[in-house]
């Protein structure tokens, strides 16, 4: 019989995420680990999906979005390198659960969300000063406040627009998660010459993010 969400406390929810999910899956990260065991994860979700707001799977949010898996967040949070005081651009940011871990490893984040109800969600589970919500469509970016030193795309596209890449500093690093057919993988890159080469780190499920379909004939 399931676990009723009363009968154990999201601390030991998230302990236990920690250790059998990500800590057993490259996520070793100090800052990352911590910044993930002190978020509420159940409070990003729609509140009938609590009692499994910690299981390895994504959860729907509506609208055709999810929250990814937290393992998913975890490699992309690990493989972004964040360091207190960047300035991060987080597209997709839906219930906000990725921007507030954000927070907790000391950036500044620009949380693009184009779905009215899930930023109304984000923006009721997070006071934070720290983060700036964007209204408008997840390919357009923030551009006003560019340029960023880390992108982060939170959901699976097919095809990267170059309005997005350009609001990333030289140097700085986009991570993301490419559809190529059936299989979707977790990729990074960092921006050299104008350019953000991306290439593959794993191969794991992410949420589709609307907006990132590539023309027909496209390759990536």
């Amino acid at each position: 019989m399931a676990t009723k969400f009363s009968e154990i406390t999201a601390a030991d929810m998230r302990s236990a995420m920690i250790d059998s999910q990500l800590r057993t899956n490259d996520v070793i990260d100090a800052a990352v680990v911590g910044a993930m065991a002190a978020v509420p994860r159940e409070a990003h979700v729609p509140a009938h999906l609590a009692s499994v707001a910690y299981m390895d799977r994504a959860i729907a949010l509506g609208h055709g979005r999810a929250l990814n898996a937290p393992l998913v967040t975890g490699r992309m949070l690990v493989a972004a390198a964040i360091r207190p005081g960047m300035r991060v651009l987080l597209v997709g940011s839906a219930t906000g659960y990725t921007a507030a871990v954000l927070s907790r490893l000391g950036a500044e984040v620009h949380g693009v969300e184009e779905q009215a109800e899930l930023m109304a969600m984000a923006q009721a589970a997070t006071a934070d000063a720290a983060i700036h919500w964007v209204a408008g469509p997840l390919h357009a970016g923030a551009p006003g406040a560019a340029p960023f030193d880390r992108i982060i795309v939170e959901g699976a596209i097919e095809t990267l627009p170059g309005a997005l890449a350009a609001q990333l500093a030289e140097g700085g690093r986009l991570v993301a998660a490419r559809r190529d057919g059936a299989v979707t993988r977790l990729v990074q890159g960092v921006k050299a010459g104008g350019e953000v080469p991306l290439r593959s780190f794993a191969d794991m499920d992410a949420a589709p993010l609307p907006g990132f379909a590539a023309p027909a004939g496209f390759q990536f």
